[in-house]
């Protein structure tokens, strides 16, 4: 078996300024805190009126590029993963690539797996940069995460992009040692292409999905590379609420203070494709050279990859080239449940 030839030679984040606390919510659809505050999540980031998944994309990939520090045209590929598209036919992958001056010399496309999309286009470069078929190739993770209004899910679905410059092993921030795919059919989250909001499967969401597919990939990992848990400086797992990933990381034999770096979804929501990746967005913010990162993204429908990835000299210059997430999570304006609504056009407004 060969050595690793594919790292992360720039990474990005952003999050929107806007930021609705969950008591708004509770206040207009009479949920007392004892109904969501057991969440562990208490605002989320809202997304305004002129910002998309496109446009947040847009602006965590150009950070990722500044910190890749290499010439946009060398980008061979751009995966968008997203469940949230502007456009139901149309690719969103061509607008980020044109606007960053990576075309027309591409390959582009649109990911779709839930929440896993982005960890779903950063398998795919890892193997298309080990391969030699590309040299660079860019995976953004972005969604303006939809729920119907009063649900549950309303707590948590929230906006934010992350995105990844995937390159050769040599200069990378941190290398991808290794990683593992587990995937079933089990229908715990679906939206139909009429249907405006999604669904959930009620008791499908946790043991039969988030927590048997991010425990089998992560467990398939560690034995594959004859790791543990405690051989890892970070663990970063899928971040529907805050509860779930502090409850899988600790079953699987992880600690808090292995976790709580890469934990994001208590201060801004459930980001979906963002989740996890904007966690390991987070770490490497900080993480230091010889450290190693347990990244485990998950994907309603369902499905999660579990990612053993090493960290290089080579991050320390790159790490003031662009905004942290800790800037963008510093940068906030609280609002309204009547400025969320129109934010995210749940209210439309009539001229």
């Amino acid at each position: 078996m060969h050595g690793p030839k594919a790292g992360i030679h720039g990474w990005g984040a952003y999050i929107p300024i806007y930021r609705l606390p969950l008591s708004e919510i509770a206040k207009v659809w009479g949920w007392s805190p004892e109904q969501y505050e057991s969440l562990d999540v208490v605002e989320k980031a809202v997304a305004s009126s002129d910002e998309d998944s496109v446009t947040m994309a847009y602006e965590a990939a150009s950070n990722a590029i500044k910190r890749a520090g290499i010439d946009p045209k060398k980008i061979g590929a751009i995966f968008f993963g997203t469940e949230s598209k502007p456009y139901a036919v149309k690719p969103s992958a061509t607008i980020i690539g044109e606007a960053l001056g990576i075309t027309p010399y591409t390959m582009a496309s649109d990911m779709e797996f839930a929440c896993r999309a982005g960890s779903e286009g950063l398998r795919s470069l890892i193997g298309m940069v080990d391969s030699g078929l590309v040299e660079f190739g860019l995976a953004i993770g972005s969604d303006t995460a939809q729920a119907n209004p009063g649900d549950v899910l309303e707590f948590t679905a929230a906006s934010g992009a992350a995105a990844f410059v995937i390159g050769p092993s040599e200069n990378a921030s941190a290398i991808v040692e290794d990683s593992v795919t587990f995937v079933t059919d089990t229908p715990d989250f679906w939206r139909r292409a009429t249907q405006p909001y999604p669904l959930h499967g009620e008791g499908f969401t946790g043991e039969p999905a988030y927590f048997y597919h991010i425990e089998n990939a992560v467990r398939a990992l560690l034995e594959k590379t004859g790791l543990k848990p405690g051989d890892f400086d970070y663990a970063i797992f899928h971040q529907p609420n805050g509860k779930f990933p502090v409850k899988v990381g600790k079953g699987l034999g992880f600690t808090i203070d292995q976790m709580k770096d890469g934990l994001v979804t208590p201060m801004i929501g459930n980001t979906y494709n963002a989740s996890a990746l904007m966690g390991l967005a987070k770490v490497l913010d900080k993480a230091r050279p010889g450290e190693k990162i347990l990244l485990a993204p998950f994907g309603s429908g369902a499905g999660s990859d579990a990612y053993y990835i090493r960290v290089t000299d080579s991050i320390e210059e790159r790490k003031a080239l662009a905004p942290s997430v800790g800037d963008y999570l510093d940068r906030k304006v609280l609002i309204d449940y009547g400025m969320y609504s129109k934010a995210r056009s749940i209210m439309h407004v009539i001229k």
